[in-house]
């Protein structure tokens, strides 16, 4: 599989875009555990044309994440040119488009799946950003608006005739957002239209070898976008890969081995951005590298509420000296 001039081996996994989710320090766990693909946090387009210091700071790439791409995000056509423009200038290897965002703040602003709403303001939209750039240009959609609006068919033919060198296509409507079970019937129908000739990836719902490999086998993707389904489990990528090597089911690394990737991911998080948004955007992460294990609370409310650094790496010890000699 190509996009541009990247090259991709077969069943590629491709780490999914997520605000607040994956930002440097996690792209590095998921590089290191099999990601094929990076990608930034969605960024806002009128946020970068107006400097704001906190989406710049999105932009920041370092070698070691390639390929990696940049997602944008926007109602403003030249608002959206002028950050690919920007965008640009950092060296990603690839601008994506987020027309899938169902979040009512920016979907109801006509921007993310806010788009399926409106068609040629999308193909208009995209058919400038290539224009205004020399990278490869990709877009990640949805179905479409509701039931009653399963555009994608169609979304796909008019990107790609404007340029686009490969679509995303979670299997929801924006009025869907993350509810019911994702539907692959139609990506499976964009990736098997005859005029269909860029890389079709698909998304939604692939949390195990087994999900994955019935997705390729099914439906013909090129690709496998993971999105929540990485989040505290970085290794999916390579539990993945495995099974679609060997058809045997990999085990989860011993608990042991999930502390030290999250203090190796909270270390990293520290090191990009410092105190005391390190510890902030961690949260998350720490909150579900651990579920599952029982009588649990009192240390997750430790690693959320915590703001000195040395005593969450204490805590994350407490958890191994109490959990990996049962």
């Amino acid at each position: 599989m190509k996009i541009g001039s990247l090259e991709f081996a077969p069943q590629s996994l491709f780490l999914a875009p997520m605000e607040d989710v994956t930002d440097s320090s996690f792209r590095f766990i998921c590089k290191n555990n099999g990601a094929d693909m990076l990608y930034t946090e969605f960024i806002a387009s009128e946020a970068i044309v107006r400097n704001i210091k906190k989406s710049m700071k999105k932009l920041e790439i370092s070698d070691s994440e390639r390929p990696i791409g940049i997602q944008l995000y926007g109602h403003d056509i030249n608002a959206m040119r002028e950050s690919a423009r920007i965008a640009e200038t950092v060296k990603p290897d690839l601008i994506d488009i987020n027309f899938g965002c169902p979040v009512k703040k920016i979907a109801g602003r006509g921007a993310g799946a806010g788009m399926l709403r409106d068609i040629p303001k999308m193909v208009e939209m995209t058919s400038e950003i290539v224009k205004a750039v020399n990278l490869p240009v990709t877009v990640k959609t949805r179905l479409g608006w509701d039931v009653d609006s399963l555009v994608i068919e169609e979304v796909a033919e008019r990107l790609q005739d404007v340029g686009i060198q490969a679509l995303t296509i979670h299997g929801r409507t924006r009025n869907q957002l993350y509810k019911g079970i994702s539907d692959w019937t139609l990506i499976g129908k964009v990736k098997n239209n005859p005029r269909i000739k860029i890389p079709i990836i698909g998304n939604g719902d692939v949390i195990d070898g087994m999900g994955a490999k019935e997705k390729f086998d099914t439906f013909g993707v090129d690709a496998i976008m993971i999105g929540r389904g990485t989040i505290g489990k970085p290794w999916i990528f390579k539990e993945i890969k495995h099974y679609l090597a060997t058809g045997d089911i990999l085990q989860s690394p011993p608990l042991t081995e999930i502390i030290d990737t999250a203090a190796l991911q909270f270390k990293k998080s520290l090191e990009l951005k410092g105190f005391p948004r390190g510890i902030f955007e961690m949260r998350r992460h720490f909150s579900l590298y651990f579920r599952g294990l029982p009588d649990f609370k009192a240390f997750r409310l430790k690693l959320v509420t915590l703001d000195n650094p040395q005593e969450i790496l204490n805590t994350l010890e407490e958890i191994r000296i109490k959990y990996c000699n049962l």
